[in-house]
């Protein structure tokens, strides 16, 4: 059995999140939970799991979650790779200024 701790530091990199997050935010994530529509989310796409995004939870779908970018013109999300599996929630940023992410 493999141990993990319960948080996890990512660094945003990508205009995805814009306005909410910018490319070099730092946040602090918590694995596992419960995951509603709207949360802020770390998740690997089924069809990409080399690839760790930072995305808005959407809704769940075939057993994962179907999410999206909030910025409209960049569409690297679930409507290009499919359904995600969610790592974690986004608590808050940490650098480079302290802050909720709603």
């Amino acid at each position: 059995m493999r141990w993990q701790l319960p948080l996890l530091a990512v660094l945003v990199n990508g205009p995805s999140m814009v306005p909410t997050l910018r490319s070099g935010d730092a946040l602090l994530v918590r694995r596992g939970g419960r995951v509603r529509p709207g949360d802020v989310v770390v998740a690997r796409f089924r069809a990409r799991p080399d690839l760790l995004v930072v995305k808005r939870a959407v809704r769940e779908q075939d057993g994962g979650w179907w999410i999206q970018g909030d910025n409209p013109l960049v569409e690297d999300d679930s409507r290009k790779y499919g359904v995600a599996d969610v790592i974690g929630r986004v608590l808050f940023r940490y650098f480079p200024r302290l802050g909720r992410i709603s």
